[in-house]
């Protein structure tokens, strides 16, 4: 077995999520799911089949973003994963949808930091083994920083 690590594509002011499926039907599901949470989202998807064809599935609302979510599923090309790169959305508003879609297995990473993927490569195929998520952390938070970040959910009102 082969470890690699692969680094996503997220375009800027853009958020993305790295899940793992098990259903062609994937494709339609998480289209309706993201139509369905947020008006006027842009968003492209991308599914990897695992059997039959084993196609890179795809739809969205954004030629460019359905492309960037493409070219990642390619890089990673692990079976029945899928990626959701989304803008004028964040994964905070996507995500119950996500999650009750009957296809959806698991959720790797939700965010619009830089992102690694760590992938294995047997004799069958590839598959994730997790992902590294931004930067290590540098320290504990101290009051002031406590109040930085609950002044910042106030103000893009995911607080009262």
């Amino acid at each position: 077995m082969e470890i690699q690590t692969v680094t996503l594509e997220i375009p800027p002011e853009s958020n993305l999520i790295l899940g793992h499926s098990h259903f062609i039907k994937t494709v339609e599901d998480l289209f309706e799911a993201m139509v369905n949470s947020v008006p006027n989202v842009k968003f492209g998807v991308a599914f990897c089949e695992a059997s039959m064809e084993r196609l890179i599935r795809w739809d969205g609302t954004d030629d460019e973003l359905v492309q960037v979510a493409i070219r990642n599923a390619q890089a990673v090309g692990a079976g029945h994963m899928f990626i959701i790169v989304m803008r004028d959305a964040y994964p905070i508003n996507v995500l119950p949808k996500i999650r009750d879609c009957h296809e959806v297995v698991r959720i790797f990473c939700a965010t619009a930091n830089p992102v690694q993927v760590l992938v294995a490569q047997t004799e069958q195929g590839r598959g994730i083994l997790g992902v590294v998520d931004g930067q290590s952390p540098l320290a504990p938070e101290l009051g002031e920083h406590q109040q930085v970040r609950r002044e910042f959910l106030r103000k893009i009102g995911y607080k009262r």
